[in-house]
C-alpha cells in the first residue's frame, strides 16, 4: 500500500485548517503523514499537533527580499519533509480545502508516475451559525463552472496547463522528482501554478482531472478583480514572462486595465501599474 502524505501550507485561517484536519481524520483513508507548512505562523503547528491525524509542522519564513507569502517554497518544503519520511504519494491541499470522505483514498489509488491528478473543487457559501458540518458540505457546494467534473474514478486529461490549480492535487514521488517542484522565485499570489504545470509538461508529466476526489473550498472574502494582489500579479507575471515568453493571468490584467490601474505597453508586451493603482500596505498597515 502506498504511503500517502497530505501537505498544506498555512498562514492564519486556523478555523479552516482545523476543519480540514477533522475531515482527514474521518476519511476512509487517513494520510500516513500530515505535513502543515507554516508561513510566519507559529500557532498553526501547535494547533494541529494535538489533534488527529497529528500535524507535522514545518516552518518556512518569508524572504526578506521578496514581498508576499512564500507559497511555492512552502509546498516544496512540505514535499521534502514527506519524502524524507517515506511518502510515495503526495497530496497537496490548500488550507481552505476540506477533502471529501473518499478523496485521499482515491488519490492514493490512482496517482501515477506520468501525471498530476486534480480533484474537483467546489465553493461553499458562508458558514451557517455554528460553522460547517462535514456531512452537509456536498449539498452546499457550487461546482466551479470553468473546470471539468468527471464521474467517480474517471480521469480526464487536460490539454491546457493554464487550467491547473494547486488547490487540490496529487502526484507520486517519482513524478514530483521528475518535475523538480515549484519555482521558488514566485512569492505571493499567482503564476506559480501555471509555471509548475509547464515544468511538468516539459518533464513528460501531464495534468488530468479526477472524479470522486472532491474538495470543498471554505468561504472567505475575495475581490474581483483581486486588487489587493495587484503588485503580486505584476511581479509574478513578469517573472513568468521571462521564463516562458508570455504573460499569465491575462484576464485579471485586462480587468485591472479597464479600471485604470495598469497599462499594457505593446512594444515590450509589459504591464505596469498606473498612478491610480493603490499601494500595498506595509505590515503595520501604513500605505
Amino acid at each position: 500500500m502506498r504511503r500517502v502524505a497530505v501537505i498544506t501550507p498555512v498562514s492564519g485561517r486556523h478555523e479552516h485548517l482545523l476543519l480540514q484536519q477533522r475531515a482527514l481524520a474521518v476519511g476512509s483513508r487517513r494520510p500516513d503523514h500530515y505535513v502543515v507548512v507554516t508561513m510566519d505562523d507559529p500557532v498553526a503547528g501547535e494547533l494541529v499537533a494535538r489533534r488527529e491525524p497529528p500535524g507535522d509542522a514545518v516552518a518556512v519564513e518569508r524572504r526578506p527580499d521578496a514581498p508576499g507569502l512564500p507559497l511555492a517554497a512552502a509546498r516544496n518544503a512540505g514535499a521534502r519533509r514527506a519524502l524524507e519520511r517515506g511518502a510515495d504519494c503526495l497530496v497537496f491541499l490548500d488550507v481552505d480545502c476540506v477533502p471529501g470522505p473518499e478523496t485521499i483514498a482515491r488519490y492514493a489509488e490512482l496517482a501515477r508516475d506520468d501525471g498530476i491528478l486534480c480533484g474537483t473543487v467546489s465553493y461553499l457559501p458562508p458558514p451557517p451559525p455554528g460553522g460547517y458540518r462535514l456531512d452537509d458540505l456536498p449539498a452546499m457546494a457550487e461546482p466551479h463552472p470553468a473546470r471539468p467534473a468527471p464521474g467517480p474514478g474517471e480521469i480526464v486529461p487536460e490539454a491546457d496547463p493554464a487550467l491547473f490549480w494547486s488547490l487540490s492535487f496529487a502526484t507520486t514521488a517519482t513524478a514530483w522528482e521528475r518535475i523538480g517542484g515549484f519555482c521558488e522565485e514566485y512569492t505571493g499570489y499567482g503564476g506559480e501554478d501555471t509555471d509548475f504545470a509547464l515544468l511538468a509538461a516539459e518533464a513528460g508529466v501531464g495534468v488530468a482531472w479526477l472524479g470522486g476526489a472532491p474538495a470543498y473550498h471554505q468561504h472567505h472574502a475575495v475581490s474581483r478583480p483581486p486588487v489587493e494582489h495587484l503588485d503580486d500579479i505584476l511581479r509574478n507575471g513578469a517573472l513568468f514572462n521571462r521564463r516562458w515568453g508570455h504573460w499569465p493571468m491575462r484576464g485579471w490584467l485586462e480587468d485591472f486595465a479597464r479600471l485604470g490601474l495598469v497599462r499594457h505597453d505593446p512594444r515590450s508586451d509589459g504591464w505596469v501599474r498606473t498612478a491610480a493603482a493603490p499601494r500595498r500596505a506595509d505590515p503595520a498597515g501604513r500605505p
